[in-house]
């Protein structure tokens, strides 16, 4: 898959992933990968300036949490998170929709009336 494919969808699969609750960072980048089936590798330099971009807008909260001797930031979706998901959601659907429309119409080009 093309690198610049999750461009213009990076915010909706960061709120996703924290639907489910906290996680942190590279707990983040497993989960995208996990569930796109090993198909979108995010980098550290891809998702930490737009979680913090996602705070900064209240999209999102973050709390330091102790891991045996380590320290990592733990990334939550706040209830504007929960609300831009839905709309990142319902985007999606009328994305897919109308390109699926375009690849593969019903009619035919040539066959139309």
């Amino acid at each position: 898959m093309k690198a610049d494919a999750v461009r213009g969808h990076l915010d909706g699969l960061l709120l996703a992933v924290l639907e489910q609750g906290p996680l942190h960072g590279y707990a983040i980048i497993a989960a995208v990968q996990q569930r796109s089936g090993g198909v979108l590798e995010l980098r550290t330099g891809t998702i930490y300036p737009a979680l913090n971009r996602l705070e900064r807008i209240g999209l999102l909260s973050s709390s330091w949490q102790s891991a045996g001797e380590r320290r990592r930031r733990c990334y939550e979706l706040t209830e504007a998170g929960r609300s831009s998901l839905a709309g990142e959601r319902t985007a999606w659907s009328e994305f897919t929709a109308a390109i699926g429309s375009v690849l593969n119409p019903v009619t035919p080009p040539g066959l139309a009336t």
